[in-house]
């Protein structure tokens, strides 16, 4: 990943540098002094994250997150003061360092940047590849992934569920799972496999897709509740 460093003071740019230089796959490509430094950088050379300081003269960090507009790389807040904390994370940050910084806190916030860099790599992928090729009765057909509601085990054949019909494939509920993408599907029970935005509501240990009643098993209650971002 390729990152900027946005902060004041001279000596925590270069305490930054040596907690980067410790990342293999980290690249500081450029220092800046003040936001506005950085926000006219950034039009001109985006990159893929900011260690982003937050008090500084001028345009502060927050307010170059907010101003960012359609240039929005990954921001992680690494700040002296612990108070804009909750400010932050309402920005959608990374995460939020308070200085001094420890090499394995630092490591720990590089490494959550790269999954979430790693994610959004496979969700553009998707839009290049929005289609799987399925074997029903014999016959290939092409099925667009925003088609499928869900899929059901049905012994050795696993149903695909559209809104308008199913297909019934001679495959495992594995291996669909493997196939399709975990940023938009996932696992509820040992025989469904949910497409998550087609989720119309939950009640229990069951949800309802295009009026469908599917089972939760317990086991994957949790991790449905946390996709769902429920409050």
């Amino acid at each position: 990943m390729d990152a900027l460093i946005i902060d004041d003071n001279k000596i925590a740019r270069t305490t930054m540098r040596q907690l980067a230089s410790k990342v293999a796959d980290l690249r500081i490509v450029a220092e800046c002094v003040d936001a506005m430094e950085a926000y006219e950088l950034l039009h001109e050379q985006p990159v893929d994250l900011l260690l982003l300081d937050v008090e500084m003269p001028g345009m502060s960090g927050l307010e170059l997150t907010k101003n960012l507009g359609d240039i929005r790389p990954l921001i992680i807040f690494i700040t002296s003061k612990r108070e804009y904390a909750a400010d932050a994370f309402d920005l959608n940050v990374v995460d939020y360092l308070v200085k001094p910084v420890t090499t394995p806190r630092f490591v720990q916030a590089i490494a959550k940047a790269r999954e979430i860099a790693e994610s959004k790599e496979e969700e553009i992928k998707l839009k290049d590849e929005e289609f799987i090729f399925i074997r029903d009765s014999n016959i290939v057909s092409r099925l667009r992934l925003d088609q499928i509601l869900y899929a059901e085990a049905m012994g050795d054949y696993v149903k695909l569920y559209t809104p308008e019909r199913f297909y019934a494939v001679h495959t495992t509920l594995r291996t669909v799972e493997e196939r399709l993408p975990a940023s938009s599907f996932l696992r509820v029970h040992r025989s469904y496999f949910v497409a998550v935005n087609k989720i119309d509501t939950i009640d229990g240990g069951s949800l309802v897709v295009n009026g469908k009643p599917l089972p939760v098993a317990d086991a994957y209650r949790a991790a449905l509740n946390r996709r769902m971002n429920i409050l």
